[in-house]
């Protein structure tokens, strides 16, 4: 194992430790894992010989989520385990009949690899994505323990495929077989000696349409999108350029959606600096979720001028929902564009939603799928927002072959989750 690897590594998890009393997220990071032995050994009898699932955080569960239900389908009884590098994706966590038990993932390397594998004996392990941790993959591999690497994407500009890169591709030899969402990442594998590669596709597209499949209503959303005869946009996942963008874009635009507001961490500071930016009268979800029980109630609430359902826009201050909330939508906008890169188009797609985000999408092949199909739509400024608003809310016939276009390029794309379940098998106990 190259020195320089374990180097980095050490100094990765003490800059952690260090920049713990000043970043939220370095001390979530920190504290999460505070306790995590003595929890996973309280499980270890129910766990032993389970199907262990590695995320990187929330996104990548809701991607894996499908596979993991079809071998459940199949060994109905087998334990599952799954695992967050992320803090976020533990917050986010809710209890899963699916689950066995949820917990971190141990900080990578030779001893935290041998001392799980000894407690836990799992009999399939699989990695949604990427994350690549040497350690754990290495001591997975000599295990003989089938290892599957789940809706991957690769590029050249990986590491993989630089000069430098020798690490990563040993990597990589430990997967029993990598499932890959495209041609070109085939090709790129192939490239370096890679061959037990399957083009799978991506098994977002199967999860987003179950979740549209499915239709469970959120009553509260479906009550504000009634309550006024004027279309709603719903923005998820947004971040302060987002909203600045979208405060300039609607304060010209004439008969302006109402907005439904979902920002990507709803931490108080952010919701606060929302509240005081976005269209007025704001109203928040919580709120909402006090006073009116269920949809009934909400419907018999009447509406007089202090109404919250009248409110110009209403501010999530919720986790969990953002998937099923785009349904009330007239059009949806992601953020993320103007920042690292989108978060997840497709949910709003699956509802047959028109998507508008960022230019900071090339690392997101969806996004240049729904812009050619024609139901996604960037935006470089409010100028353009707001024409690409105005078009959609004016334009019925535009508005309705985008919607078109959004639903039929995500219904095209489903089936990777059977591709992929089919071939995946298990170590007898």
């Amino acid at each position: 194992m190259p020195l320089l690897y374990d180097l980095g590594l050490g100094f990765y998890h003490l800059g952690i430790r260090l920049a713990a009393p000043f970043n939220t997220k370095a001390k979530a990071w920190v504290e999460g894992r505070s306790g995590m032995w003595s929890r996973i050994e309280a499980k270890r009898e129910a766990l032993r010989g389970c199907l262990w699932m590695h995320c990187a955080s929330v996104g990548e569960f809701e991607q894996g989520r499908p596979v993991l239900e079809a071998l459940k389908g199949r060994w109905p009884d087998l334990p599952v385990l799954v695992t967050y590098f992320s803090p976020s994706g533990m917050q986010a966590h809710k209890e899963s009949a699916l689950v066995t038990h949820a917990d971190f993932l141990p900080a990578d390397g030779r001893r935290n690899a041998k001392k799980l594998l000894d407690l836990l004996q799992p009999r399939a392990v699989l990695w949604v994505r990427y994350e690549f941790w040497h350690h754990w993959l290495r001591a997975i591999s000599e295990r003989r323990i089938p290892l599957y690497l789940v809706s991957a994407i690769f590029r050249r500009e990986h590491p993989f495929f630089r000069w430098y890169g020798a690490t990563h591709r040993a990597m990589l030899r430990f997967f029993t077989r990598i499932f890959v969402q495209d041609d070109a990442s085939r090709e790129l594998l192939a490239s370096i000696g890679i061959t037990n590669v399957t083009v799978s596709g991506d098994t977002r597209f199967d999860r987003v349409e179950a979740i549209a499949r499915e239709g469970e209503r959120l009553p509260i959303g479906l009550a504000f999108h009634r309550a006024m005869d004027a279309p709603v946009l719903i923005a998820g996942s947004t971040w302060p350029a987002d909203e600045d963008l979208i405060v300039e874009a609607l304060r010209d635009l004439p008969n302006a959606p109402r907005l439904v507001l979902v920002p990507h961490e709803p931490i108080p500071a952010a919701l606060d600096r929302a509240a005081r930016r976005m269209p007025r009268p704001v109203e928040r979800w919580s709120h909402l979720e006090k006073r009116l029980d269920d949809e009934s109630s909400i419907q018999e609430s009447g509406p007089p001028d202090e109404d919250p359902l009248f409110a110009r826009t209403l501010l999530v201050d919720r986790m969990g929902i953002l998937a099923r909330l785009y349904q009330h939508a007239d059009i949806a906008y992601v953020g993320g564009g103007f920042g690292d890169g989108i978060h997840s188009l497709l949910e709003a797609a699956a509802w047959g939603r028109p998507v508008i985000f960022g230019p900071h999408h090339r690392k997101f092949a969806e996004a240049a799928g729904l812009i050619e199909a024609g139901g996604g739509f960037e935006v470089r400024d409010a100028g353009q927002l707001r024409a690409v608003i105005a078009r959609l809310m004016n334009v019925r016939l535009a508005r309705e072959a985008a919607s078109l276009a959004a639903l039929g390029y995500v219904r095209e794309r489903i089936g990777a989750t059977d591709r992929i379940a089919t071939m995946i098998s298990l170590n007898p106990r």
